[in-house]
C-alpha cells in the first residue's frame, strides 16, 4: 500500500486563508492580501507534505499550538523571507559615507539594519564604515524576525550575482572569491564578519538591549504593513534612535502620517524636526 500522502497543492479554502492571513499579522504585523493566495500556498505547500498534513486547516492547528513554537518560527521564516541584494539604493550609501566621514572623530558609530534579511544591507553598510572608519569604534547591527535568514547573513556566502552592485574597489577589499565547488560566490571576509552582529528581533517588539544608533535603515519592509502598524513599528524603533541620528526608508516608502517626531531632511532620509529647518 503507497502511504505517500496525495495533496492538492491549490486546496486552500478562502477560511484557511483568513486564519494565515490574521495569524502572520498578529505576530510580524504583515498584512498579506487577497492576492497572495498563491505565495502563501507555494511557501507552505513543502512543510504540509513533509508533516503528512492533507489540509491547511491541519497545518494552522498544528502551528497554533503552544507546544509546535519551532515550527510556527518556520512557518514565519518562510511567509517573511523577502530578496535583497548589496548595495540596494546606491544613494543610500553614499549618503552613509557622508555621515561617517563628518563623525570619524566621534566615540563611536553605530548602524542598525532593522529588518537585515539575509544579510547583504548589513554587511553594505559594514564595506562603507570599514572603508571610512577603518579601525574606529564602529559597530552594525542586523536585525530580522526569520532565523534562518539570520543563520545565512552569520555565514556570509553569497551568490556572485547578489553583489553586481558592489563597488569594485570594495568588492575585492572586502570579498573573497569562491573558486572549485564555490565558483560563482563570494565570501565577505571575516574582518567584516566580525564586526557585524545579527540578532533575532520582531519590529513589533523590539528586543531590548540594542543601545542607540547614529543611522537606522528600516527599508522596504514597511510595504508590507498597514498604516496602524508603519505607525506602531516606527514608534517601537524612535528609541533607539540618537538625538541626532537618521532615519533611512526605502524609495517606494513614505513616513507621511506615520510619525510627527521625523521630518524629511532629503527624500527617503528623516531626522527630528528640529534639524532639518
Amino acid at each position: 500500500m503507497n502511504s505517500t500522502v496525495r495533496f492538492d497543492h491549490t486546496a486552500i479554502s478562502d477560511a484557511e486563508f483568513i486564519q494565515f492571513q490574521k495569524l502572520i499579522f498578529q505576530i510580524a504585523g504583515i498584512n498579506l492580501s487577497d492576492g497572495k493566495k498563491v505565495l502563501l500556498v507555494g511557501r507552505l505547500n513543502q512543510r504540509l507534505r513533509h508533516l503528512g498534513f492533507q489540509t491547511f486547516g491541519q497545518y494552522y492547528r498544528h502551528v497554533t499550538s503552544a507546544e509546535n513554537r519551532q515550527e510556527r518560527q518556520m512557518m514565519v521564516d518562510l511567509l517573511t523571507t523577502n530578496e535583497t541584494y548589496f548595495f540596494r539604493e546606491p544613494k543610500h550609501f553614499d549618503f552613509l559615507r557622508e555621515v561617517a566621514t563628518a563623525r570619524r572623530s566621534a566615540a563611536s558609530f553605530r548602524v542598525w539594519s532593522a529588518a537585515s534579511s539575509s544579510g547583504e544591507e548589513a554587511y553594505s553598510v559594514a564595506m562603507v564604515l570599514a572603508d571610512v572608519l577603518g579601525g574606529n569604534a564602529w559597530e552594525v547591527v542586523g536585525t530580522d524576525i526569520s532565523e534562518r535568514v539570520l543563520q545565512k547573513a552569520r555565514i556570509g556566502h553569497y551568490s556572485l550575482e547578489r553583489a553586481n552592485h558592489i563597488p569594485e574597489r570594495l568588492l575585492k577589499k572586502y570579498c573573497l572569491k569562491g573558486t572549485g565547488r564555490h565558483d560563482g560566490t563570494l565570501l565577505v571576509s571575516r574582518e567584516l564578519r566580525d564586526r557585524v552582529e545579527f540578532r533575532p528581533s520582531n519590529l513589533m517588539a523590539p528586543e531590548k538591549g540594542l543601545g542607540q544608533f547614529d543611522v537606522i535603515f528600516l527599508r522596504n519592509v514597511m510595504i508590507y504593513f498597514d498604516n496602524e502598524t508603519k505607525r506602531k513599528v516606527v514608534s517601537n524603533l524612535l528609541p533607539y534612535l540618537k538625538s541626532d541620528g537618521y532615519f533611512v526608508i526605502g524609495h517606494s516608502e513614505s513616513l507621511t502620517g506615520v510619525t510627527d517626531e521625523l521630518a524629511p531632511l532629503r527624500p527617503t532620509i528623516y531626522r527630528r524636526p528640529h534639524l532639518c529647518r
